[in-house]
């Protein structure tokens, strides 16, 4: 596994990673939700996208069947996990309980 990623989902950060593509659509559509949610919780979360063509080692070991997936990580432990577009309110509910 990448060690880089593997330090950032380790740390005590909540860490919200979207495995996406550059030919996916509905990952086109993210960006600007992913944006969001930072604007909204700033600090609070460290949001990281992972590019399944270029680490498909990574896609492989989280299992990411479909893009986007989103996961929520702490301390190296995935606490959310979800495929497909989500509204930025809905992913601030997801990550607001989680925030220390």
């Amino acid at each position: 596994m990448n060690v880089k990623f593997n330090e950032i989902i380790h740390s005590n950060d909540l860490v919200l990673v979207d495995f996406y593509a550059d030919w996916c659509g509905p990952c086109k559509m993210m960006s600007p939700i992913l944006q969001e949610v930072k604007a909204s919780l700033k600090e609070a979360v460290k949001i990281i996208k992972v590019n399944v063509d270029h680490h498909q080692e990574l896609a492989s070991h989280f299992m990411v069947r479909g893009v986007p997936t989103l996961m929520l990580f702490q301390e190296g432990k995935m606490l959310w996990r979800q495929s497909g577009v989500l509204s930025a309110p809905d992913l601030v509910k997801v990550v607001t309980p989680h925030i220390k």
